[in-house]
Parts: C-alpha cells; structure tokens; sequence
C-alpha cells in the first residue's frame, strides 16, 4: 500500500516576520523544512551551480574574490536597475526550482508528513500557490519588522525598506493565507503554542 502524500504547506511572511522561527518550530514537530532562501544562497555562494551563468550574466565586478556573489552590490544593482533584478532571478530561480524538487521528492520518500516550503515571494510568485496545499503567513507589524532586521544585520533601516517594498505588501499576503500567525508583542512560547494548535492541520503532531 502506497505511503500517503505529504501536506504541502506553503510558509511565507515579509523580512522580520519571524518564518524562520515558525520553520524551526514545525521541524521541531516532524515537518521537512525545505527554505528556498537557504538553496537560493547554496547556488550564489563560491562554486555554487549558479555562479558560470551569473559571471556570464554581470561580470567579474559582481563576484567576491573566493568566487561568490557579491550580494551587497548586487542587492543595490537590483533595485535601481530593475532589468537586473529580472536577469538575476531567471537565472537563481530555475536552480531552486530543481533543487526545491529534488529535496521535496526526498523528504517524502524519507515519510514526513508535512513538507514546509519556506518560501519569502511566494505570494509574489506565478507558480507556488499552485505547487502547496495551503499557505501559512507569519505576520506582524511594518514598524517591527525593520526593527527586527536592523537588530539581527548590518543592514541601514532605509535597505530594509527598499526590501520591504520589493515584496509583497502585508495585505497582499493576508489575502494569500489560509492560516496566519500573528507574531507581534509575543514571548517565543507563546508562538511556540500557536504553532502547536496548527500543526495537526498540516498532519503534524500536535503539543510536543
């Protein structure tokens, strides 16, 4: 008898809302965690598989000297020249596509029970909500997540907001959500207990 298919959930929140914490604690019930963000950085950094077509793409002025992505001047490139941003992403996104597969197809090999695509755009993008079974949104306030990014990176609170307004705005991803977080002004166990009365419905145990 064929094992049976795995929740596909679809998480995804602005910079700063705290998905990152939320992945931990669904792994923390059983889930696979499989962040876009994480293999996006894998096929940018030295050596990674998006490196020849990037060099290609830009030019040496874009790779550090170890044969990574420069991503400081990429990040300011790509938002004043938005061709660029465009250029970029078709060349990082179809190796996350492959390799987002690729882990996915593990995972439910492995019987997990819930896969977690951490995903940053998904609201943004063309095709996830088409790829997961229902989307978890971890919201706050704007004012909280520039704190929140200033606080944990170098990052001027001026770049936070230029990340911001490249993404989704917040209504847009409450309009996206099956289920919302609302992560704002709470300890980390009380989120920690949000998650816990969500994770059956993604398959998972409940309270640990």
């Amino acid at each position: 008898m064929a094992a049976p298919m795995p929740h596909r959930l679809g998480l995804t929140g602005g910079i700063g809302s705290g998905k990152t914490t939320v992945a931990q604690l669904l792994h923390a019930h059983g889930a696979a965690v499989i962040d876009a963000d994480a293999i996006a950085r894998s096929v940018t950094a030295a050596g990674g598989a998006a490196m020849a077509e990037i060099a290609a793409e830009f030019g040496p002025q874009f790779i550090l000297a170890d044969g990574a992505l420069n991503r400081d001047h990429m990040r300011a490139h790509a938002f004043a020249n938005p061709p660029a941003r465009q250029r970029l992403e078709a060349i990082v996104h179809p190796w996350v596509g492959r390799l987002t597969t690729q882990q996915a197809v593990q995972a439910a090999d492995a019987g997990h029970p819930c896969l977690v695509f951490d995903v940053p755009l998904l609201v943004e993008s063309a095709h996830w909500r088409s790829r997961v079974d229902t989307v978890l949104v971890v919201d706050c306030e704007a004012a909280t997540q520039v704190a929140r990014t200033s606080a944990r990176s170098a990052l001027t609170e001026q770049a936070v907001q230029q990340i911001m307004a490249a993404q989704a705005s917040r209504a847009q991803r409450l309009a996206a959500a099956d289920h919302v977080l609302y992560n704002e002004g709470i300890s980390l166990d009380a989120l920690r207990e949000q998650v816990a009365r969500l994770a059956p419905r993604f398959g998972l145990p409940g309270a640990n």
